[in-house]
């Protein structure tokens, strides 16, 4: 185990702030990615039974419709990714993109215990997941992740502050 340990200690794995890089690339991946799907109407309409019955996300299709609702969730999604991308070179747009993102998580999170569906009855219901509250159950990580850069920004703004440097533009 030992011989294991340093092995993995040498391939860059404890430089310092690698978890926090590679976890915001994969946020703003995701962000492109889901965001790219959201400007067509049938990635929406798949996720109408979602949509409408989330308490933050219900009001989307009667006052924007389904055109409207896939526009504004893709350039949300591709807002919050592009403040954390530049978070990497600016801390206070990627506060800004880690708070879009906790938001974004939030609220889906929201629609878990409303989803139609989510439970699988053959299976004798709650607690076994169908798929409608496995897909929704992947965003608490998402979430976890969000939370865990908007610290990590809120404190290097604080700390390029404190230390009189010019603030937001601390690179780690």
């Amino acid at each position: 185990m030992n011989l294991l340990v340093s092995l993995l200690a040498r391939t860059g794995l404890l430089k310092e702030d690698v978890d926090y890089h590679l976890l915001r690339a994969a946020m703003v991946i995701i962000f492109a990615w889901f965001g790219y799907d959201k400007w067509f109407e049938v990635e929406i309409r798949g996720l109408l039974p979602l949509i409408t019955h989330g308490p933050f996300t219900s009001w989307t299709i009667p006052v924007l419709g389904i055109r409207g609702t896939a526009i504004f969730l893709g350039a949300s999604e591709w807002t919050f990714g592009t403040l954390l991308f530049l978070g990497f070179w600016n801390k206070k747009l990627g506060v800004l993109g880690a708070l879009g993102s906790t938001a974004t998580f939030i609220s889906t999170l929201t629609i878990l215990p409303f989803a139609p569906d989510a439970w699988d009855a053959g299976a004798g219901g709650f607690p076994a997941m169908a798929m409608n509250a496995a897909f929704l159950l992947k965003d608490l990580v998402l979430l976890v992740v969000s939370v865990y850069l908007l610290r990590q920004d809120v404190a290097r703004v604080i700390a390029v502050h404190d230390a009189g440097g010019e603030p937001g533009t601390f690179t780690s």
